[in-house]
Formats: structure tokens, C-alpha cells, sequence
């Protein structure tokens, strides 16, 4: 697979997990990397690449915010003189069943996972465009795909997420920018580790490959996707979920 040398990376809820790893990976293959969280909560992701031989930079970034967007691409484009790569990791959950489900749960979960993507990938339209070249790359769910019980926010926000990769890709093919979608399983995170020991087992054993995913598997994905490999790949999205959902 070919290197991302030159390229300049912004990843989202890149303080752990998914968006950790994937900022890892992306410099691991050579790209600069904009570590975006709240607060300076990417500073440990920065600290972890550039101990690699890497570059990055934190940056604080809350996604449900437009100006803190446009404000951190603009910054990016200061430091850097592109952005390239776009992932759109940030998120979050409050499951509830729905007949319990607080109006404010629906709302923040739909804020952050779907008009959060909105707002970033809105900000980096205009350089993408004029540069002629971009990757998107948002990160949903196989519970955008499938639907859980008790995640009736999360499962519309994800499921969001693939409408609107499928919709831009089609607006901004003529560019040369491409948006495709990760959709990861059941993945070994802060977020599966709260689950309990019996239901983690049960929910293992609906996975046809019988193990949980790594960040690492969903980070090479979202490399993949950011490639030149990937350049005829578009409106994509592409299942990391061990045979969990075909």
C-alpha cells in the first residue's frame, strides 16, 4: 500500500480508541496529523506519534460547535498549507430504551455523531475543492446497519451517517474528493469494557469470527480508504465487524 507522505490528516475523537489508533495509523503511514478531542485530550495521542518519528498536532475541537470546525481547518490550513484526509470518529452514546429516553439524549448523541460530520466535513469542503483532492472518511456503525435495542439515537445517528456519506459522495466525485464509511463491530474500547461479562459473552458469540475487533483493524480500514489504493472507491461502506453483519 502506498504512503500518505505530503498529506495532511484531521481526525476526530482522536484522543482514544478508534480515532487514537486511526490517527496512529494514518501517521504511521507517513501523513501529518491533526489530533483532534475537547479539552487537550489529544495531547497523549500527539505525544504517542511523534515518539514514533511522526508529526502531529493537538487540536481542541468540539464537533457540535460550527465555528470551533471551521475554526480548527483554518488553523490546519495555516500550520500545514492542506488538509487531505478528513476522519469523522467523534461520538457518543446514551442508550436507553426509547418509551425512557430523555428528549436531551436523543438531541446531544444525534448533535454529535451526525451534525458533528456535518460541521467538519462542511469546513473542509472549500480547501478539499480547491485543491481538486480529498478523502472523508466517517466512522459509523453496524448498529446504523442493524438497528440495538436501547439505541434508538445512536442507531439514527449512525444510520445518518450513511445517508449522508452515500449523498456527498455524489456531490463532490466531480472533484476528485471521495467519501466513504467505516462501520465497525463490536471493538475492544473504553466503550465495549463497561459492558458486562455476561453480555459482552453473549454478544461475542455473535460474532461469526468469535472475537471482538481491535481499533487497530478499524484504523486500517480508514488507512485504506485514505490510500491512493482507494482512489476508485467512493460512497463505500466498508464492514470491519468479523461477520457480525453481512
Amino acid at each position: 500500500m502506498s504512503g500518505l507522505e505530503g498529506r495532511v490528516a484531521l481526525v476526530t475523537g482522536a484522543s482514544r480508541g478508534i480515532g487514537r489508533a486511526t490517527a496512529l495509523a494514518l501517521a504511521a503511514a507517513g501523513a501529518t496529523v491533526v489530533a483532534a478531542a475537547r479539552g487537550d485530550h489529544a495531547a497523549e495521542t500527539v505525544e504517542a506519534i511523534t515518539a514514533r518519528g511522526g508529526r502531529a498536532t493537538a487540536a481542541t475541537l468540539d464537533v457540535t460547535a460550527p465555528d470551533a470546525a471551521q475554526r480548527v481547518v483554518a488553523e490546519s490550513l495555516a500550520a500545514h498549507g492542506r488538509l487531505d484526509i478528513l476522519v469523522n470518529n467523534a461520538g457518543m452514546t446514551r442508550d436507553q430504551l426509547m418509551l425512557r429516553m430523555k428528549h436531551e439524549d436523543w438531541d446531544a448523541v444525534l448533535q454529535t455523531n451526525l451534525t458533528g460530520a456535518f460541521n467538519c466535513a462542511h469546513a473542509v469542503l472549500k480547501p478539499m475543492i480547491k485543491q481538486r483532492a480529498g478523502r472523508i472518511i466517517n466512522i459509523t456503525s453496524v448498529v446504523g446497519q442493524a438497528g440495538n435495542a436501547g439505541q434508538v439515537n445512536y442507531a439514527a445517528s449512525k444510520a445518518g451517517l450513511i445517508g449522508f456519506t452515500k449523498a456527498l459522495a455524489l456531490e463532490v466525485a466531480s472533484r476528485n474528493i471521495t467519501v466513504n464509511a467505516v462501520a465497525p463491530g463490536l471493538i475492544d474500547t473504553d466503550m465495549t469494557r463497561a459492558i458486562s461479562g455476561a453480555s459482552q459473552a453473549d454478544w461475542t458469540s455473535r460474532i461469526p469470527l468469535q472475537r471482538l475487533g481491535a481499533p487497530e483493524d478499524v484504523a486500517a480500514a480508514v488507512r485504506f480508504l485514505a490510500s491512493d489504493e482507494a482512489s476508485y472507491i467512493t460512497g463505500h461502506i466498508l464492514a470491519v465487524n468479523g461477520g457480525m453483519y453481512m
